[in-house]
Formats: C-alpha cells, structure tokens, sequence
C-alpha cells in the first residue's frame, strides 16, 4: 500500500528575542563591572590583604598573575570610578552583535595590557586598574570600523573617537610617571588584534556562505 512521503524532520531554529538579548547583555555587563567594585569594596575594608600585590610586576615571573588579577584592583575611589563609566559604554558596545565579541576584546585587552606593562614597567613598579582594558575596547571599536567598514561600525568607530579619542592619545605617551601607559598602550594594541581577527572571522564566514550553492 501506497504511503505518501511524511517530510523530513528539520531541526528547530532558535531565536533571541531583543528582550532577551538586552538582558543577557546587561547581566553580564553587571557581573563583570559589580566584580569589580566587590574587589574593591573587599580591599578597602580589609585594607590587610594588600591585593594591590596581586598587579602585574614587570618582568617578575610571579608578577604575571597580574594580567588575569590587576583589571580588578584599584588604587581608590576616583581610580575606580573614572574606569567604571567607560568600561560600562565601551564594553556594552563591544557586545554588539555578538557576545562573543566581548570576551575576544576582552581577552586581547587584558593580554596585551598585562604583557607590555610586564615587559615595559618600570623596576620594582605595580601595575593595576581596569584602565588597559577600556583602552583595549576603545581601539577595537575604532579598528572594527575600519576593518569591516560596515555603516554600524563605522558610525560607533566614529563616536567612540570624537568621545575619547584625545584622552586615549595622550593615555599611551610617557607623559606621567603615575600613570601606567604601559597597560594602556598593551591594551589598545590587544584590542587593535582582536578586532583583526574577529573582523577577518567574520569576514570568511560570510565567504563561506556566499560559495555555497542554492537548494
């Protein structure tokens, strides 16, 4: 007996909703950055655990801890804050349109922050704060632009240069021995690699899908 051919069983497709896709963004922003002010609630009230020791010591083989420990440690109240807003506007606009492009600005800001402080730092120096990755996420805005030349991109490469172009020119120059330039050059130059790579991932994805043929 004849029995008509059921169609193939497609597998669901699963979408985010905007909703949805704010929130997730926004909790994780808030647990990366509440991490950060818990550190240092933590280190002012048991001012005895000198965390400050646990920053990037350069070219001390302990002290490269620093790189995965120093974006958590800050000096003070104003060292804190003056991190925290940009962390919030530039790492919310690093999680556009993939969170994944957070973590990989993320993480090329810190390695580069922590390595060129290590490797550049004045003796007997500790280097700390969450100031190479801001500009880690600075540069990988201004470079994703550039690389993808996408009119999105563009016009954020735009603003974050117009916003903080000027403090991030003179943040990398030698111009103040209290300042780390070190971490803020390392930053800026791992978010410049990381846009690199996730620029040209992207762009090989859309490659890929372009040969393929029609069905």
């Amino acid at each position: 007996m004849f029995q008509p051919r059921r169609p193939a069983a497609q597998a669901p497709t699963f979408r985010t909703d905007p909703a949805t896709a704010i929130d997730r963004r926004l909790a994780l922003l808030g647990i990366y950055v509440g991490s950060i002010w818990a550190v240092f609630i933590v280190s002012a009230v048991f001012p005895g655990l000198e965390l400050e020791r646990y920053g990037v010591r350069p070219r001390s083989l302990a002290g490269l801890e620093g790189i995965l420990f120093a974006p958590w440690l800050h000096a003070n109240l104003a060292h804190i804050l003056a991190n925290s807003g940009a962390l919030i506007v530039l790492g919310w606009l690093t999680m556009w349109p993939r969170i994944s492009v957070f973590w990989a600005a993320t993480a090329g800001s810190m390695l580069g922050a922590g390595l060129c402080a290590w490797l550049l730092g004045a003796p007997d120096s500790v280097h700390i704060g969450a100031s190479g990755v801001v500009f880690g996420y600075g540069a990988f805005l201004v470079a994703r632009g550039w690389y993808t030349r996408h009119l999105l991109s563009v016009l954020v490469a735009l603003g974050v240069a117009a916003t903080y172009g000027t403090s991030m020119l003179m943040g990398v120059l030698p111009v103040d021995p209290a300042i780390s330039w070190q971490s803020h050059l390392g930053g800026a130059i791992g978010g410049l690699i990381a846009a690199r790579l996730v620029s040209a991932r992207v762009r090989n994805a859309r490659e890929v899908q372009g040969t393929r043929p029609r069905q």
